[in-house]
């Protein structure tokens, strides 16, 4: 078992080609000895934002603090706390900061599993 508060896992800057103003945080992972998936949380300044991409496995949101919102393709879905986000395999999007304070979100994603090759954490960081 791991139990962490996220204050002691550093910040590193989201350095992919398209991000601003966004930092990743690697909560829980393959080297925790979890199975499956991994835990991360992004921090996107105001105005920053995450690369516009997409990739070959699903992943879920959950919004902890901020606005901002989430592209699908072109079309913009709102973002505040509370709010959820299912992602599927190769669709593209991107998350922006669009408030005054950061945005916080939770962002789950699998492990290389059905034949997925490569890490799933290759678009935004934490290899």
């Amino acid at each position: 078992m791991k139990v962490i508060h996220y204050e002691q896992v550093e910040a590193a800057p989201v350095t992919t080609e398209g991000a601003t103003g966004c930092q990743i945080r690697c909560l829980i992972g393959e080297a925790d000895g979890a199975p499956s998936f991994s835990m991360r949380q992004f921090v996107v300044d105001p105005g920053g934002r995450t690369p516009k991409h997409s990739h070959g496995h699903e992943h879920v949101v959950y919004v902890l603090e901020g606005t901002g919102v989430v592209l699908e393709g072109d079309v913009e879905h709102p973002l505040r706390p509370g709010t959820a986000v299912f992602v599927p395999p190769r669709q593209l999007h991107q998350f922006r900061n669009t408030g005054v304070g950061p945005l916080r979100f939770l962002c789950l994603i699998p492990h290389p599993l059905r034949g997925m090759t490569g890490p799933c954490a290759a678009a935004c960081g934490c290899d």
